[in-house]
């Protein structure tokens, strides 16, 4: 019971060394609120043990795996759990569905590497007896994806929301616009997706998301209680949007399309009131395809902007969102145009002190950390790694591991902590596989960091559980760094 990613709060074994079998007969009860996850849980098991796993409400008989909603210890929250197990069956109890999808994913991870074959293979299908009850150190727990460098087809980003999932991750971060590519569908400005998005880093044939594409993409993620921030970057980073209309340039002129991966050369043009009419346009549309409370607006790397005219641009902007019914959140850059206390900057710099984060904090905003040189995923792990940049420098497993969210910004208490984030930015990544070698062993360290309490954080007990993760992906099919770190096994 003690191999679980992100380590549980609490975890008792059984001190008699019993188990729960699966068998034929085993069934999935589910209260009525419960049926979803339920249905999430027997289309898990069902592919390797062959077994039929009905899902139903039925209360009589053993062998069975319980989903109940119910009451729980109120410092659970929404998204704890217990799980108990013996020998007649499996118990996950929470508060909410958001809970006892967590429960599963730490079942899923007590049942043998073989549960992930997609076809039927060999058990014992069996799970540890004992006890756990978890529930998370902060709120926010995301992976970020940037799809406008190199584009990623909806069935890649389905295939990562279910990796992420797996760890709790409640958050996906999707990176929509950039210099290289625009991403959305936005019916009010066509030539956004048709033209802008019609390529990528290096020059490849790039794509976009239809509107119905990314509903799509934001329901698959809710399934596994993950909620979509989408992310339009301004007023940098925004050469595509300039390519596809000349009138968004300050000279009226567009500029080609950009395929390289320098930053900072590009800004809409202040001053013209078309600029606000296309960033209104954008935002109403993005907002109506978007559930979640946050829109993400970026706010990085605007090196052509000026100050005053950045200032004035979010001035503008800020509202537009708010007005929306939307809560703003960028890149910790944003804080110079002083938003609400409402908004979410996230921290991406080097240091462990920021002086307009200290300063956000002390007026009583929350913020988001991923510090570049702890948790962007798409940094190499040594000189020697295929993929990947190294600006903010290497990354090897127990750096991405040891640190700690809650004292790591000067100035900044744990409470005012909102979570963490693992970006992963796709300058040299094109395809799944790129994807996973990169996220794969770091992707579980932010998140044991996000989940779990610090008083579990131990170096040793996690390279132990990391390795034991590797059948695991090995059935999955996650082409996964091996980092020299871990003793993975033969």
């Amino acid at each position: 019971m003690n191999q679980v990613i992100p380590a549980p709060v609490s975890v008792t074994p059984d001190r008699h060394g019993g188990e729960f079998r699966l068998t034929p007969d085993t069934v999935i009860r589910v209260d009525r609120g419960a049926k979803r996850v339920g249905e999430y849980l027997a289309d898990l098991l069902r592919p390797a043990t062959g077994y039929r796993l009905p899902v139903t409400d039925d209360r009589h008989g053993d062998s069975a795996i319980s989903l109940d909603l119910g009451k729980v210890d109120p410092r659970l929250g929404d998204e704890g759990y217990t799980l108990d197990v013996d020998r007649r069956g499996v118990e996950i109890k929470a508060r909410t569905a958001k809970g006892l999808f967590n429960g599963v994913q730490s079942l899923r991870q007590l049942l043998p590497a073989r549960i992930e074959s997609r076809s039927v293979a060999r058990g014992p299908w069996t799970v540890p007896a004992g006890r756990i009850v978890d529930q998370p150190r902060f709120a926010h727990r995301g992976a970020m994806l940037d799809v406008a460098r190199h584009f990623f087809s909806p069935e890649e980003v389905k295939r990562y929301i279910d990796q992420i999932s797996m760890y709790k991750i409640n958050t996906l971060h999707l990176h929509l616009a950039d210099d290289q590519g625009w991403r959305i569908e936005i019916k009010s400005w066509p030539r956004l997706a048709t033209y802008g998005g019609s390529t990528e880093v290096g020059g490849g044939p790039g794509g976009y998301y239809t509107q119905e594409q990314y509903r799509d993409l934001v329901a698959y993620a809710a399934e596994r209680q993950i909620t979509v921030i989408p992310e339009i970057d301004m007023p940098g980073h925004t050469n595509a949007a300039l390519a596809s209309y000349a009138e968004l340039n300050c000279d009226g002129v567009a500029p080609p399309l950009y395929t390289g991966t320098e930053v900072g050369f590009s800004s809409l043009c202040i001053d013209k009131e078309i600029t606000y009419r296309f960033v209104g346009d954008v935002l109403r549309e993005l907002a109506a395809l978007t559930p979640g409370e946050y829109l993400h607006l970026g706010g990085d790397e605007a090196h052509v902007t000026t100050e005053p005219d950045y200032i004035k641009f979010f001035q503008r902007v800020l509202p537009m969102a708010e007005d929306l019914g939307k809560k703003v959140a960028g890149w910790h850059d944003l804080l110079k145009a002083s938003p609400l206390t409402s908004a979410l900057p996230q921290y991406w710099g080097t240091t462990d002190s920021n002086q307009l984060v200290t300063d956000a904090v002390a007026r009583g905003n929350k913020v988001l950390l991923s510090p570049a040189n702890k948790s962007y995923l798409d940094m190499k792990y040594d000189e020697n790694t295929p993929l990947g940049l190294s600006w903010a420098g290497y990354i090897e497993v127990d750096t991405a591991y040891g640190w700690d969210p809650g004292s790591y910004l000067q100035g900044v208490p744990e409470s005012a902590v909102l979570g963490v984030e693992a970006p992963l930015w796709s300058e040299t990544l094109e395809i799944s596989d790129h994807i996973e070698f990169m996220a794969f062993p770091r992707l579980p360290a932010i998140a044991e960091l996000g989940w779990s309490p610090w008083s579990t954080h131990d170096w040793e007990s996690f390279r132990t559980r990391l390795a034991a993760q590797a059948p695991r992906w090995t059935e999955l099919g996650i082409d996964f760094y091996r980092s020299p770190q871990i003793d993975w096994p033969a």
